[in-house]
């Protein structure tokens, strides 16, 4: 009870949501179904009424169905899709009352204490739900309740019924508890209610009793409606059309300030930004804008603008203004040095400039792997995700340059005194090793199939400071890399 007014409460039921999505954009008269791999194994995840009608149900292996109905019309199943769409359905039932959550993967339920009379009544109401959602294509049950145990009870078996008469199923309980209790021959929840409670609680855990008493309203089910995502996006309709650059500029600049202090509300930064403006003949331009790293600041967002706004046409004029963050990440708050980190600012506005014309993902970075295999102790990535990889760390120097093995000619363990690579003429003057480095055996590289390698840091008289090694299973001496 809520300050005297009886609690109502609606369960909304898409048997079908899976498929009534996709047939509602593509309508067929054929057995459609949407399989999803389960165990190894493609199975019926959705199903239409036509596919019913031919014998096919959830769960059913994929090929079984085949050999049902040969002309059967089949896809594979999108769970987020799914996910995302029933988020839709829970938007437009907040037409009908404040109080809207997703129940399961398939339903919503609604608490409409005090909105019935709105609408005309409860029956108006629950009759209105059901044309809106049957005209959008979705097969719907409904059911109507003092609790939120029974009204999804009704919607899933019995709109109509009492609650006593529906079976123990209705309570919304795990398979082997229904079973459990039909074997004790309690297949209504009338039968059950009526039961001693410390057997069945002993018997079947403190689950069983906790639904009963959410159906029959004696322990309060909440219904928490779901906070709305923040939407980073804000427009400006001007008096007076525009056309200059700074103008559009200055229009940004405001843009830009609001949204950046919603921004920092929420601890986001922008990784994507889209700058929409519309002309006055309702033709609309867009600037983009892909940031190297999550950004709130105004004053080094709106310089990265200007190239993309100087390619705009404003024909006519520019009469509305619109920019919305389209791609947001987590921006906490940092501790404040008095060295700052400023150069890692620039740096990242330096790649957001070269991004905006070549691409964003085509400046890349070297990022150390975690291999102790030259070529394989590194990794190119965009410069965007270089804040994933760890610290250049090796017990060893490595070479500023390294290059496939090129053979030497030369004998024994140590390196040669004198040898010629690259048609030059060298000779050694310090020589720093061996560092022995094996192979790793989970990998088959057919460069390292020769075995250990011993490397040796070799400074020649010449002035050239390589990178030899040696190959004691198969002997033979090679230059892989040169020291700045």
């Amino acid at each position: 009870m809520f300050d005297g007014i009886q609690r109502r409460v609606v369960s909304l039921w898409f048997p079908r949501l899976s498929s009534d999505r996709v047939l509602r954009t593509r309508p067929t008269d054929h057995p459609f179904v949407l399989t999803l791999k389960e165990s190894n194994a493609n199975r019926i995840h959705c199903l239409n009424a036509a596919a019913e009608q031919q014998g096919l149900y959830r769960g059913m292996s994929f090929s079984d169905a085949r050999a049902f109905c040969p002309d059967l019309i089949s896809q594979v199943a999108r769970p987020d899709l799914d996910a995302q769409f029933l988020a839709a359905l829970r938007r437009w039932g907040l037409r009908w009352c404040p109080w809207v959550a997703r129940e399961g993967t398939d339903g919503l339920v609604l608490d409409i204490t005090g909105s019935a009379h709105l609408f005309g009544g409860e029956q108006a109401m629950l009759e209105g739900m059901r044309q809106r959602l049957e005209r959008a294509g979705l097969s719907i049950r409904l059911g109507l309740g003092d609790t939120r145990g029974a009204a999804w009870a009704r919607a899933h078996y019995g709109a109509d019924a009492a609650l006593e008469d529906l079976p123990v199923e209705a309570l919304r309980l795990d398979q082997s508890i229904a079973t459990g209790l039909k074997r004790m021959g309690l297949r209504r929840i009338g039968q059950l209610s009526t039961m001693p409670r410390a057997p069945l609680a002993r018997r079947f855990g403190p689950d069983l009793l906790l639904r009963l008493d959410q159906a029959l309203g004696d322990r309060p089910e909440q219904i928490s409606p779901e906070a709305e995502p923040p939407h980073y996006g804000i427009r400006m309709t001007l008096p007076d059309p525009i056309g200059l650059e700074d103008d559009v500029m200055a229009a940004a600049n405001r843009l830009l300030i609001r949204l950046c202090d919603k921004l920092h509300a929420q601890q986001a930064g922008a990784r994507m930004l889209c700058l929409t403006l519309r002309r006055v003949d309702s033709h609309a331009q867009q600037v983009e804008l892909r940031l190297a790293r999550p950004m709130r600041d105004p004053t080094r967002i709106l310089p990265l603008f200007r190239h993309g706004v100087s390619q705009i046409d404003a024909g006519f004029g520019i009469d509305q203004v619109r920019l919305e963050a389209v791609q947001v990440e987590s921006l906490p708050a940092e501790q404040i040095t008095q060295t700052g980190n400023r150069d890692c600012a620039r740096q990242d506005d330096l790649i957001t400039r070269i991004g905006t014309r070549i691409g964003l993902d085509n400046v890349q970075r070297f990022l150390p792997a975690d291999s102790h295999i030259p070529e394989r102790a590194f990794i190119i990535v965009p410069a965007t995700h270089a804040q994933a990889g760890g610290d250049w760390i090796s017990p060893n120097p490595r070479p500023l340059r390294i290059f496939p093995p090129e053979p030497i000619s030369a004998t024994g363990n140590r390196p040669p005194d004198r040898f010629r690579w690259r048609r030059m003429a060298l000779r050694t003057a310090r020589a720093t090793g061996p560092e022995r480095i094996a192979p790793e055996w989970w990998l088959d590289d057919p460069d390292w199939r020769s075995g250990l390698r011993d490397y040796w840091r070799v400074e020649t008289v010449q002035g050239r400071r390589l990178w030899l090694f040696h190959t004691p299973q198969k002997p033979g001496w090679f230059v892989q890399g040169e020291f700045a």
